[in-house]
This record gives C-alpha cells, structure tokens and sequence, in this order.
C-alpha cells in the first residue's frame, strides 16, 4: 500500500515560446485589475518586462513596477515591495525575474494579508490567511520558484537565509516562456541549470519521495542533462533553452512535493554569509555532496545515471551510481561552474565559519531527508571537499 500523499502546483501552468503573451489574458479571466511588476532593474534595461507590460495593456489591466530586487531578496525588499504594492492600489503580484523577484513577490502577496514582518513567519506552515494572487513569468531556467510553495528571504539583522513555506505562496498562474532567458549570460545559464540538476536529483533521492514527483525528477534530470550544455554555449539554441527550462519547471514540481535534502541546507549558509547567489551555491555543493551520498541509495543514483544517459549495462548498482555522480561533475566542469574559492568564498573565513554553518545547515532540516545522513563534522568536511573542486 502506498501511503497518503499530496501533491500540489499552480492552479494554471502555460509553457512554450511566446507563452508570456498571454499573461494579460489571464489576468483578465480572473478579474485582476492592477498588477505590481515585481522585477529587477537589470531585467527592465533589457526590457525583458515590456511584453509582460504590453499583454496587460492590451487586455485592460493596469500596473505599477517594483524593481528594486537586485540581490538575493531580503527582508527589506519585501516591505519596500509591499507599500509599492498599497500604495499604488494593486490586487495583485506579477514576478517578472528569476529566483530573486519570484520569492520576493511571494513573500509581498503574503505580507498584503497578515499581520507583523516576513520574519515571524519563518519556518512551516506559519502564514495563517492567503495572501494575494500570484502570477510568475521566469526568465532563468533554475530555480522553479513560479510552481513552489516556499519562499527563501535573507534576514540581514542575523545573516540568516529564511526559508518560509506554506501552500499559500505557490503561485496561482506559472508562466514559462524559453524566450525570456535567450539574453541571460552564460555564468547565470550554468549556476541556473545546475540549480534545477540540483532540485531534480534531490527530489528523487529524498527520504520524503512520492510516485509522481519521482516521474518528474528523472524527466527533468534527462532533458537538463541533454540540453544545458547546448543551452550554456549557443544562448540562442530555443530548442536547448527550451527544454533547459522545461526541465527546470518538472524540477520545481518535483522538490514543492518531495523535497530538497544536503545540497540546499549547505547552500544557505553560504548565502548568508557569503552572499553567494543561491544557484551557484547549490552548484558549487552538488558533485562533493552526491558522492558523500551515493551509499545512501545506490538504486536510485543507478537511476539517475541513467537519466543523464550514462550506459550501464553490466554494472553493480553502486557502479552505476558512481558512474552517474561522474557525469554530474563532468557536466558542472562543462559548463565551467565555478568551485567556492572562485565564487570569491575565503578559505580562513570559512574555516572560522564552518562549525556555525554546518550546525545552521542542519538546522534549516533540509539535510535530514538526504538518503545518507551526515554529521555536523562530516558537512564540515564537505565543506572543505566543495572549497577545493
């Protein structure tokens, strides 16, 4: 028998070249009248958001922008994004942006309906009242923020990166549109992509798995295996972009139902303290992290070789585990992901830091559902390990 789960995502998910030109359309169907663009100044210079903005004039809906979410998002930003989003009168939130203006606008929706600061509700299940609709068009093919129900929001006063989840910030409409990320550079397509690699092998090896998120995270490890590189080296292939972010978005269903395990509670204190992007963080971790995990579950690293097409006829399951956690790191080398010490992360600060952040890494919970557990000194080691690649 197998046990009660439930599965969750956006009540709308539209994908395919072109998909953000219906975005007015929508918005339309539901009755929203004003939305708060909630982007990033770089992303309005490239004038990524003036389809978004021309779909909702052309269906009769109003906007203001927010575009101040130019770091990782912080608690600041929501409260800045949230009296944008009353006093200019708007009903709604619309992310235009990657990880960053999606957790934002999340974070605003929910803050427009309950009471205190974003900082009181930290953790699980906490937000009480549903906040505002969410609308999420994507530009990065990473962090499959526009189909999940958590939020990350970095608390400055105490350096600590918040995760917050509740069913009550997974966005109504997800809009997946390839087209958006043919600008990005390609640092941002390979930290991005191995972000979302990331979120689809951990989704599938947690201890918290279920049938349908396991379909979607070896579906989204085979379409990102096979088109990141070719999305990373030519930014105009839209086939590769496509699928990249189709594998991104399968990723992102795949973890809001399962869930993340050692890579993402190392990656946050590293954020915290480094103020390391989130995607490079997790890219950085995922080649030491998976070899430490292999023995944890070698059938289900079996798996995920063959999803990222490693030939393993012959093999014990442990050998063809080991031969896919090769064809990761031969990935991340591909797409030249930067190791810590290049992410600019000081050796002798991080030695300092290092028992503090193994002890918030596995406070943040995310390491309990890795298939192999791992002690406070042994992510110490890891640390180490992921510093030197």
């Amino acid at each position: 028998m197998l046990p009660v789960k439930t599965f969750r995502v956006p009540q709308v998910v539209i994908t395919g070249s072109g998909a953000s030109k219906q975005v007015g359309e929508e918005c339309k169907k539901l009755g929203l009248k004003k939305a708060l663009i909630v982007t990033d100044q770089n992303l309005v210079k490239l004038g990524i958001p003036d389809g978004v903005k021309e779909s909702l004039q052309q269906n009769g809906v109003e906007h203001a922008t927010y575009d101040g979410v130019n770091t990782e998002p912080v608690a600041e930003h929501v409260q800045e994004g949230l009296e944008a989003f009353r006093g200019n009168g708007c009903d709604f939130l619309l992310a235009v942006g990657g990880g960053s203006p999606m957790d934002t606008a999340k974070a605003i929706s929910a803050m427009a309906t309950n009471q205190g600061s974003i900082e009181d509700y930290m953790g699980q299940g906490k937000i009480p009242e549903k906040g505002k609709p969410v609308i999420a068009v994507p530009t990065t093919a990473g962090t499959g923020s526009e189909v999940t129900p958590f939020s990350i929001i970095t608390d400055t006063r105490r350096d600590l990166k918040m995760l917050i989840g509740s069913p009550f910030l997974t966005p109504a409409i997800a809009v997946v549109d390839p087209q958006l990320t043919l600008s990005l550079p390609q640092d941002i397509t390979a930290a991005t992509g191995i972000d979302a690699l990331t979120h689809a092998i951990e989704a599938y090896v947690s201890v918290k798995v279920q049938p349908m998120s396991d379909v979607l995270a070896l579906a989204a490890i085979e379409l990102i295996a096979g088109n990141l590189e070719q999305a990373w080296s030519d930014g105009k292939n839209l086939e590769a972009r496509e699928k990249t972010m189709m594998g991104s978005l399968m990723a992102g269903m795949a973890f809001s139902n399962s869930s993340v395990a050692l890579v993402h509670g190392m990656a946050r204190p590293i954020g915290a303290y480094f103020h390391v992007r989130h995607g490079a963080s997790n890219a950085a971790l995922l080649g030491a992290v998976m070899e430490f995990s292999l023995e944890g579950n070698p059938a289900r690293y079996a798996r995920i070789a063959g999803a990222m097409g490693v030939k393993a006829g012959g093999l014990s399951e442990m050998e063809a585990a080991q031969r896919g956690a090769e064809a990761v790191k031969k990935l991340i080398k591909d797409v030249s992901i930067p190791s810590m010490r290049e992410l600019g992360v000081g050796k002798e600060k991080l030695e300092q830091l290092a028992p503090k952040m193994s002890e918030d890494a596995i406070a943040s919970g995310s390491p309990g559902n890795n298939p192999r557990q791992a002690t406070k000194e042994e992510i110490i080691e890891l640390y180490k390990v992921a510093y030197g690649e």
